[in-house]
Formats: structure tokens, C-alpha cells, sequence
């Protein structure tokens, strides 16, 4: 697992021990959004100084392969397709910019009118992308330029609600939408009907708190304001569960490991999760 902080450090932990394993540092550029490429040995990051460039980096060697540039304010989206070396990421400058990590140019633009979210579907066929907070547009990644196939109208909650997030479940049927304030929507996919909004995690002070679907796509998880971990059902919409892992500030990255039956949670301190196996209990180790 890699992570990335606001002190310019990018971190390698192994899994099995939970453990950090290397450290990497962008001390020139600083790193904010990151993602494992489908090489084992690279990554892409977004940078928080300097600029606000993609950086595609070797770990191998710590040399830059290529940068990706055009994005004129932070990045606040950065998502590699599951299958293939395409990319999107996202910006305050109200761009989603599709890319290919074999080229440093954009091969896709798109001009928004609000804070950008956007992510590929399990089969990296489809993304879907959100509209100033309250339109779900999915394209098909081989004719994107033609416009989205489907458009979702999803309610807008009141003054100040904004999109922070999109993910797919694992199963393709599902889609969730984090924002600023204290709720998730769980949309269906194929229809864009809204099936539950997930409330119970505390989010007062706008912060994007990330959330995740279980590998099974049964369950919702999502991190909260004052450290704890929250668990909803995502066929019934009720919460299953609430975790304290000691997180002395807001739990803002909550992710699943794709192979291994663990989750791993961060604010300034990172706590990795196992389902306990005498009970029904999750344990973590920190």
C-alpha cells in the first residue's frame, strides 16, 4: 500500500505487517492525490507546490517518467482505470482531463461548472463524472467525445452541499456519492435512481471524508470527523457498524485492500483493519 502527506513524504507499508517498508519524498513539489499505476514499481501523483502538474514516478530509481500538464488549481480527482494505463484526475480550475501514461498529452477535456468528481466503472469500459453537485453524466472511455450515453438528475441537497467523491461498487450496479456534509448517496448505476443516503458519520466542517464499498459490495464504509469509521448496509441503507481506531483527527482516507481481507484507515496516523476471527469484531493494528 502507498500513501501520500501534507509533510512531502510518500509512504510504502507492507500489508502483511502492516508496516511502512520505504519512504519516498517530493519535497520540491509535495504530493496530495496518489495512485498505484499497473506497474508495481510506479505511481502518479498530483503536487500541492510549485505547480499543480501530474507526476508519473518511477519508485524504482525515484525518477520522474513523464508529467502531465494543463491543470491550473489543485487537483482534487485522481483515479488510474482499472484495466489499461488511461487516467482521469480532476481540479479546482473546474477541469476533468483524461490522460494516457504514455503520453504527456491531454486526450480528453471536459469544462465544468463546479468542484470536479469523477471515476471509472470495475471494467474501465464507462466513467462517470458529476455536475455542479447534482448531475451523474456516464461516458463510454471509447466514445467519450460524443457526449454521455446517460445523464442522472440527483437532488441537491441545500446551499453549501457539494460533491466530493464517486466510486463504483465492485459488481458494476452501484454507484456512491461523498460529499461535504454528513451523507452519502447510494445510486443505482444502470437506472440513477437514488437508492439510500447513508447518514451517522459527523462531518461539520466540510471535509472530504473519503468512502468506500467492501470488495463484496454488501457494505458501505466510510471514515468520519471526529476519527471513527463508520459501516452501512448498501442493500438496506441502515448502519452495521461504528470502529474507534484511536484516530486522533478525521479519518479522511478509508480504502479496502483489493486482495487481502483488510482496510486500512488514516488521518495523521495510519490503522490497518482485520475481521476478527473468534468473533464478530474487526481488530486493527496501528
Amino acid at each position: 500500500m502507498i500513501s501520500s502527506s501534507n509533510d512531502d513524504s510518500i509512504v510504502l507499508y507492507c500489508c502483511q505487517e502492516g508496516r511502512p517498508k520505504r519512504t519516498v519524498y517530493s519535497k520540491k513539489y509535495g504530493c496530495d492525490l496518489i495512485q498505484y499505476t499497473h506497474a508495481s514499481n510506479a505511481i502518479i501523483y498530483s503536487s500541492n507546490k510549485v505547480d499543480d502538474t501530474v507526476r508519473f514516478l518511477s519508485l524504482h530509481d525515484n525518477k520522474f517518467l513523464r508529467y502531465f500538464n494543463g491543470h491550473t488549481k489543485r487537483v482534487v480527482c485522481l483515479m488510474m482505470a482499472p484495466v489499461n494505463d488511461i487516467f482521469l484526475s480532476g481540479s479546482l480550475d473546474r477541469t476533468i482531463r483524461l490522460w494516457d501514461l504514455r503520453s504527456p498529452n491531454c486526450q480528453g477535456l471536459m469544462h465544468l461548472n463546479g468542484r470536479p468528481v469523477a471515476s471509472f466503472d470495475p471494467e474501465g469500459l464507462i466513467f462517470a463524472a458529476g455536475i455542479d453537485s447534482r448531475l451523474l453524466k456516464l461516458y463510454d472511455l471509447r466514445t467519450f467525445d460524443k457526449g454521455p450515453f446517460a445523464t442522472f438528475h440527483l437532488r441537491q441537497e441545500f446551499p453549501g452541499y457539494e460533491w466530493t467523491g464517486l466510486k463504483f461498487s465492485n459488481d458494476g450496479k452501484k454507484i456512491l456519492v461523498q460529499s461535504n456534509m454528513g451523507q452519502i448517496k447510494l445510486v443505482d448505476a444502470f437506472q440513477g435512481h437514488e437508492l439510500h443516503t447513508l447518514t451517522g458519520h459527523v462531518n461539520n466542517a466540510g471535509l472530504s471524508l473519503e468512502a468506500s464499498f467492501t470488495p463484496d459490495s454488501k457494505y458501505v464504509v466510510s471514515g468520519s470527523q471526529d476519527g471513527t469509521i463508520h459501516a452501512w448496509s448498501a442493500e438496506k441503507g441502515h448502519q452495521v457498524i461504528v470502529l474507534d481506531g484511536g484516530h486522533p483527527g478525521p479519518t479522511q482516507c478509508v480504502q479496502f485492500n483489493p486482495r487481502l481481507m483488510m482496510l486500512a484507515s488514516a488521518c495523521n496516523s495510519m490503522a490497518f483493519w482485520l475481521p476478527g476471527i473468534e468473533d464478530s469484531e474487526a481488530e486493527h493494528v496501528t
